[in-house]
């Protein structure tokens, strides 16, 4: 394994140049190798996972989903904050910022943006949560391919450019996800599940996210400083890759099935709409079925 990390590092060091040495000796950075292997077993329980799942009784995992839910909101409101003030105590430039001219500031994004990248570990957990309950619909392609590049990208970051243009992305992000996360813990509570309203506005932000990402990036493109160019092209196509993806996702959950409940509804159709029906009969048998639901 070390001669394998070895040969990994020397090729990657001639493609990419010298790393930046102030994330030498941190927890998973130093070698590619772990980072790939988790990348790798993530895929595989995605592939076997529901295979083995097909014959079993879901699992409800609500306890477990409220405490981990609860914890990622909290880290990324955490990521968000430190982020935040890092900025402004380095008095970074939105149009471009270099990795190395905000002083003590840049350290602290780079201890925040481990953490960043470490989340992504942690959020393989969301895939391996919809397999145990047999939500196998969730698992699409948009799904795998965000969890599975963004722990390898956050990887090459952290090597490469842990601080500068990069904080702009991951702080947008973690703000989302403490909405996502708080949606999600709260929709585990049965009781809380009629006051969520909000999740329809997630998506929504992050596809603003996504744009807003492009624009700041292409910023230090237009008025290049001392953040290496090619990064930059790259996030820009990665984040037209996510819009692309993401705008298909909106479209297919939200557009086209509000258009097939409106058809059921002008049809005469007594099919549950939203949560409410256009018959009192069927209003009763939907109250009866969710009484005897099991979550």
């Amino acid at each position: 394994m070390e001669s394998l990390d070895k040969t990994i590092n020397s090729y990657l060091d001639v493609w990419l140049g010298p790393r930046d040495p102030r994330v030498k000796g941190w927890l998973l950075l130093d070698n590619y190798t772990p980072t790939f292997i988790f990348s790798v077993f993530y895929l595989l329980i995605v592939w076997l996972g529901p295979k083995y799942m097909q014959n079993k009784q879901p699992f409800s995992c609500r306890g477990i989903l409220v405490v981990y839910n609860l914890g990622l909101t909290l880290l990324s409101l955490y990521m968000f904050y430190e982020l935040l003030t890092g900025v402004w105590e380095g008095g970074y430039n939105f149009f471009c910022q270099d990795t190395h001219s905000g002083g003590e500031a840049d350290m602290k994004i780079v201890r925040v943006l481990w953490w960043y990248y470490l989340s992504k570990l942690i959020e393989f957990m969301d895939t391996f949560f919809f397999i145990l309950r047999k939500n196998s619909y969730q698992i699409t392609v948009l799904h795998v391919y965000h969890h599975a590049t963004m722990l390898n990208i956050w990887w090459f970051v952290m090597n490469w450019v842990p601080c500068g243009h990069s904080y702009f992305g991951a702080t947008l992000n973690s703000f989302i996800h403490v909405l996502m996360y708080s949606y999600y813990g709260l929709s585990a509570i049965p009781a809380m599940r009629p006051y969520l309203w909000w999740k329809k506005y997630i998506t929504q932000g992050q596809l603003t996210q996504f744009v807003l990402t492009i624009f700041q990036t292409s910023c230090g493109v237009v008025w290049p400083c001392a953040f290496p160019m090619g990064w930059l092209y790259f996030q820009i196509s990665y984040m037209i890759s996510l819009i692309i993806l993401f705008t298909n996702f909106y479209i297919q959950t939200y557009k086209k099935k509000a258009s097939s409940k409106r058809k059921e509804y002008q049809n005469g159709s007594t099919a549950t709409v939203n949560g409410y029906t256009n018959s009192f009969s069927s209003l009763e048998n939907n109250v009866k079925q969710r009484k005897q639901r099991m979550d």
